[in-house]
């Protein structure tokens, strides 16, 4: 099995497929490399080397019982870019993901990143506060983390209609709704509960102003989970030069129900790189 051992002794699982110029992929909440095999088999088999990892705590990574906030987070995609070597790097961040590559360029700059795609992401700011009132209010994560307390298995079960806009007409196998719920159990519930306090209440405001390498912001504009009016919206507001596409009807788990859209647009964007 691919992985490496963090500063504080945390092992992280990667995977590894093709060759050329490296694209690193970040997941979402609460799920593990394994949500992006589309985009990876697709750019790996058009020249690109396509790397994902399991953050700390989920899919095959180890379970630490601490160290659940973006600045870990961030930390662990910096050895794992140097252990690799990895240079002239597109980041490929989705959900929380989206926070977790946000905060790399913040603490450890662009000196070997070329791009950046942020997919639904939680940044800016996903809570709602005094000066962020269309975030999402708090009232609705402490209900989610309710709901993982007292069954987690049947509340990822319930979540993945509005994830993936079932609940709005979308079309999703029996497989893939199968799949998300076996990924998302495989995780620590300890590191799924902390997750939800740090993408819902970490501020990234101050971040956007330090990323300074090409930036690809897709958002949908059915998504029910990160809505695209409190962050997509307002991230490509924030950063210089980003360029904005929004999927008209496309849930939030468009990586699935838009795949073969979000797999041209990647291309798109690496060959610009």
């Amino acid at each position: 099995m691919s992985s490496f051992f963090t500063r504080d002794n945390a092992e992280i699982y990667f995977k590894d497929w093709g060759s050329g110029k490296p694209v690193l992929f970040s997941h979402g909440w609460p799920l593990d490399a394994d949500m992006w095999d589309a985009q990876m088999l697709f750019l790996a088999e058009r020249g690109y080397r396509a790397i994902a990892f399991d953050r700390r705590g989920f899919g095959r990574s180890s379970q630490p019982w601490s160290g659940y906030d973006y600045d870990n987070f961030a930390d662990d995609i910096h050895e794992l870019i140097t252990h690799l070597d990895l240079r002239d790097v597109t980041l490929v961040g989705f959900s929380m993901g989206g926070g977790d590559v946000t905060r790399y360029l913040a603490r450890h700059g662009s000196s070997r990143i070329a791009g950046l795609a942020l997919l639904g992401a939680v940044t800016p700011y996903f809570i709602q506060s005094a000066d962020h009132p269309e975030g999402v209010p708090a009232d609705v994560f402490a209900g989610i983390r309710d709901g993982l307390r007292k069954d987690r298995a049947q509340f990822i079960r319930e979540f993945a209609a509005p994830f993936y806009g079932t609940n709005h007409g979308q079309k999703l196998s029996d497989g893939v709704l199968t799949q998300t719920l076996n990924i998302a159990l495989l995780a620590s519930l300890k590191g799924t509960l902390d997750c939800v306090t740090a993408f819902s209440e970490t501020d990234f405001r101050p971040d956007m102003a330090k990323i300074d390498v090409p930036t690809l912001i897709i958002h949908g504009d059915d998504d029910q989970i990160v809505p695209f009016e409190a962050t997509g919206a307002l991230a490509a507001q924030m950063i210089k030069g980003a360029r904005l596409k929004v999927y008209a009807g496309a849930p939030h788990g468009f990586a699935v129900t838009h795949a073969d859209q979000l797999n041209a647009d990647l291309l798109e964007f690496l060959q610009t790189r």
